[in-house]
């Protein structure tokens, strides 16, 4: 029988990161010649992904002592706690937890889920042989938790998609003369949305009056804050801003190929992948520098470091009217992409997991 390097999620879902992750992951152990399965609670599986992942429950029956449980750690989650009990080799993956300071106030429930996460992840520490995280930021607070040296190896992307199909629909709508403004990436408070609006009032009111600011990204459980963000906007009288939900691949392909600038003013994130998704669709880049926004982009991009909204406003009308600088910008992007795809991520993993895999 072969030996198992099987995976444990919090949660499995289309569209979300880790979930994608997972799955490449698994053809990669699965070409390595290791038999390879994704576990998470059942009722943590949308329906229609249910044969693509095993339910946890019982786990502990399909782990035998020389396999690997590889666990990804984004949130609180009993999953985390059966790591930890299971009678097998282990490997960590971090992939950040928000601080759940975020989220008092507005979603009580999704702030003690994120406590109990943070909590879970003090306690892993040493429970695992690997200790992998997806950036030096990640590693830096695993490492200040009590775990040993981190390995960091960057999100696996499946890059195909992002160059795949675009939705004609929407880039008809979007493609009307207005300067589109974009920010993707789930509508929660610490992505600071309502800075990112702060700063498209002045981009539209002063700047570019013909301009338009989308944000594609799911806001199920936090409507308390996606209301905020409506009561804003009208405060604000600001035109063409448009907060379209979830959206399938191909819609959001559209919506970066759509896009002449992405405006990104969250103050915590582990690695942000719409930022390499911005690369890819060779959208420039305006991003405030906190948490692991400058390791991601890692010289690329525009950089700021205090939130000064007229300013940002200033330079979202450089980047998109100034050609010589935007010129120089996507050329740093280019640049930065070809770093990250020239890197050989399944070899870096095995090589990470070299001591287990030769056990």
């Amino acid at each position: 029988m072969k030996r198992a390097i099987h995976q444990l999620v919090a949660g499995f879902s289309y569209g979300d990161a880790i979930s994608n992750e997972a799955l490449v992951l698994r053809g990669i152990f699965r070409s390595w010649g290791f038999d390879s399965d994704i576990f998470c609670e059942a009722r943590r599986i949308l329906p229609e992904l249910r044969g693509e992942a095993r339910d946890v429950a019982g786990a502990k029956e399909s782990f035998r002592p020389d396999d690997i449980a590889f666990l990804h750690l984004s949130i609180g989650s009993p999953v985390n706690d059966l790591f930890a009990e299971l009678p097998c080799h282990k490997a960590l993956l971090y992939h950040n937890i928000t601080p759940p300071d975020y989220f008092r106030g507005i979603q009580e429930q999704i702030a003690h889920h994120l406590a109990k996460g943070r909590e879970q992840a003090k306690r892993l520490a040493g429970a695992a042989s690997v200790v992998l995280a997806d950036s030096r930021f990640n590693a830096d607070e695993l490492e200040s938790w009590g775990y040993g040296p981190a390995g960091v190896l960057p999100l696996v992307l499946d890059l195909a998609r992002l160059r795949g199909e675009a939705d004609r629909g929407v880039l008809k709508k979007y493609d009307d003369g207005l300067v589109n403004v974009l920010f993707v990436g789930r509508c929660v408070p610490n992505k600071r949305l309502e800075d990112g609006l702060a700063a498209f009032h002045y981009f539209q009111r002063y700047v570019e009056p013909a301009s338009r600011f989308i944000h594609a990204g799911s806001f199920a459980g936090v409507e308390q804050y996606h209301a905020l963000l409506l009561t804003m906007m009208r405060d604000l009288r600001l035109q063409n801003v448009e907060l379209i939900g979830s959206v399938r691949q191909d819609e959001l392909n559209a919506c970066y190929k759509s896009a002449r600038l992405f405006l990104c003013m969250s103050e915590h994130e582990g690695f942000c992948i719409p930022l390499i998704e911005s690369l890819v669709h060779d959208v420039p880049v305006l991003a405030y520098a906190a948490a692991a926004v400058p390791g991601t982009l890692d010289g690329a991009g525009v950089l700021f470091r205090e939130k000064r909204f007229d300013l940002v406003a200033e330079m979202m009308g450089r980047l998109v009217r100034d050609a010589s600088l935007r010129g120089a910008v996507l050329k740093g992007q280019r640049e930065r992409l070809a770093r990250y795809e020239q890197r050989d991520l399944a070899a870096e993993l095995r090589n990470h997991l070299a001591s287990l895999l030769a056990g």
